[in-house]
C-alpha cells in the first residue's frame, strides 16, 4: 500500500514518502547529478557564444590581475656612430645605417680613400663624410666580414630553395628552377623601358658638318707632330664635356624617383656620378675593331691621339675599360641601367637620406640582374662581373677627375664653370 505525500508546516509539498531510506538516498543522488550536468552544459554554451569560461583558479580568485608583459629589450648605442641601435648586427650592436653601410662595403668589396689623416671622427653627424674611416671603425669595433658572407649565403640558399619549390617539380634542380623564376617581370620591363628612354633622349648621336669635320681632322693631324698644339684638342674636349654634363643632368631628372629626393641629395648624387656616367657613355661609343673613341659630335679619336691630347697614361685605362665592356657584350639597355645604378647610389658621402636612396636602387639592381640572365641564360656570372666593373669605374672616375684638375694648370684658359662644379668634391683632389 502506497504512503501519501506528507505536507510540511508551511502548507507546501515536502519530502515525498519513500518505501525506505535507501530509495530516498538514491533519489537525492540522482537529482544532484542532473543539476550538476545542467550547470556544466550552461557553462559550455556560454563559452561557445563568446562568454569566457573561467578556470577553477579564476573562479576562486576573480579579481586576480594577469602578470605584466616583459620589458622591451634595450640595446647599447651603435658602437660605430653612437646613434640609436636597432639590434645586434654582424657581431656588434649597431644602427641600421652602419649595418647597411658595412654590408654593402663587404659585399661589393669597396675600396675607399681618406683624404685627410685617416683618423676622421665618426659620429651620427659626420659618419657619411669619410667612408674609409667609417669602414675602418666598423672593423675596429668588431664587425665581422664572415658574418656578412654567412648571412648572404643563407639568404641565397633560402631564395634558391623557395625558387625550386615554386617553379620546379621535385625532380628539377635548384639552378634550373632559379633561372625559370628570374625571368623579367612586368615591373622590371616597365622600369627598364623608363631608364632606356631617359638614356636615349639625352644621349646625343649628332654629326658634324663637313666644315667642322675637316677642322677637327686638321686639329688631330697636328697632334701627330712632336710639337703639336695639344691645347686645341683640350679645348675641344672640355667644350664637349660641358655639353655632356647638361645631357647627364637631363637624364637624371628622367630617372623614376630622382626628383622626389631633396635638392641637396640630388646635387650630391649628380656630382658624384657625372664623370662615371660620362665614361660609360664614351664606352658605349667605343669601337673595339678599330680601337677608337667616338665623341658626341662625331669626332673619332684613336688611343694615341687622345693620349697626345694631354690624357697620358689615363688613356690606356679608359680604352681598356671600354674594351672589357665590349667583350662582355654589354648592350645599350645595360649601359643605361648601369648609369642609373651609378646615379642612385646610397653610399655617396654627404647624403641626407642614404637609406631611402639605397631602397630606390634595389629594384634597379633586380631589373638588371633579371635582364642579364634572361639575355644570357648560359652565363650566370655576368651580373656579378658587371657589378665589379662599377667598382673599377668609380676608381677610374676619381683618377680622371685628378687628371683633369692637373691639366687645368698646364693648359691655357679656364675650365668651364660647369666642369669645375662637377669636379668639386671631397673624394677628388682639391681644386687649385
Amino acid at each position: 500500500m502506497e504512503m501519501p505525500p506528507v505536507t510540511d508546516n508551511y502548507g507546501n509539498m515536502g519530502q515525498t514518502a519513500f518505501a525506505n531510506s535507501e530509495a530516498y538516498d538514491n533519489y537525492v543522488y540522482t537529482m544532484t547529478y542532473l543539476s550538476q550536468q545542467n550547470d556544466q552544459r550552461r557553462m559550455y554554451e556560454q563559452g561557445m557564444y563568446g562568454i569566457d569560461l573561467q578556470s577553477p583558479t579564476t573562479l576562486s580568485e576573480p579579481n586576480q590581475s594577469p602578470s605584466p608583459p616583459p620589458p622591451p629589450r634595450v640595446y647599447k648605442p651603435c658602437v660605430v656612430c653612437n646613434d640609436k641601435s636597432s639590434g645586434f648586427h654582424y657581431g656588434v650592436s649597431s644602427c641600421e645605417g652602419c649595418k647597411g653601410f658595412f654590408r654593402r662595403s663587404v659585399q661589393k668589396n669597396m675600396q675607399y680613400t681618406c683624404h685627410k689623416d685617416k683618423n676622421c671622427p665618426i659620429n651620427k653627424v659626420t659618419r657619411n663624410r669619410c667612408q674609409s674611416c667609417r669602414l675602418q671603425k666598423c672593423f675596429s669595433a668588431g664587425m665581422s666580414k664572415e658574418a656578412v658572407r654567412n648571412d648572404r649565403n643563407k639568404k641565397k640558399k633560402a631564395k634558391q630553395e623557395a625558387a625550386a619549390t615554386s617553379c620546379g617539380s621535385a625532380s628539377s634542380t635548384s639552378s634550373t628552377s632559379s633561372s625559370q623564376c628570374e625571368d623579367l617581370t612586368p615591373t622590371d620591363t616597365s622600369l627598364i623601358q623608363d631608364i632606356l628612354e631617359a638614356h636615349q633622349t639625352t644621349f646625343p648621336t649628332g654629326s658634324m658638318s663637313l666644315e667642322e669635320l675637316e677642322e677637327d681632322r686638321k686639329m688631330v693631324e697636328t697632334l701627330k707632330k712632336p710639337d703639336g698644339p695639344s691645347a686645341m684638342l683640350w679645348e675641344r674636349v672640355t667644350e664637349l664635356s660641358s655639353k655632356g654634363i647638361i645631357k647627364i643632368v637631363e637624364f637624371s631628372k628622367k630617372i623614376p624617383g630622382f626628383m622626389s629626393l631633396t635638392t641637396s641629395d640630388q646635387i650630391t648624387l649628380l656630382k658624384a656620378a657625372c664623370l662615371e656616367i660620362m665614361i660609360l657613355r664614351l664606352c658605349l661609343r667605343y669601337t673595339l675593331e678599330k680601337d677608337v673613341m667616338l665623341f658626341s659630335n662625331g669626332l673619332e679619336l684613336t688611343r694615341n691621339e687622345l693620349q697626345a691630347g694631354g690624357f697620358g697614361s689615363l688613356t690606356d685605362t679608359i680604352f681598356n675599360f671600354a674594351a672589357s665592356l665590349k667583350r662582355m657584350d654589354v648592350d645599350e639597355s645595360e649601359f643605361a641601367i648601369l648609369s642609373a645604378i651609378c646615379l642612385i647610389s646610397g653610399d655617396r658621402s654627404g647624403l641626407e637620406d642614404p637609406e631611402r636612396i639605397e631602397q630606390m636602387q634595389e629594384p634597379v639592381l633586380e631589373a638588371l640582374k633579371h635582364y642579364i640572365r634572361s639575355r644570357r641564360p648560359n652565363q650566370p656570372h655576368i651580373f656579378a662581373k658587371l657589378l665589379m666593373k662599377l667598382t673599377d669605374l668609380r676608381s677610374l672616375s676619381v683618377k680622371g677627375a685628378e687628371k683633369v684638375l692637373h691639366l687645368r694648370l698646364e693648359m691655357p684658359g679656364d675650365l668651364p664653370p660647369l666642369i669645375i662644379e662637377m669636379l668639386d668634391r671631397a673624394e677628388n683632389v682639391c681644386i687649385p
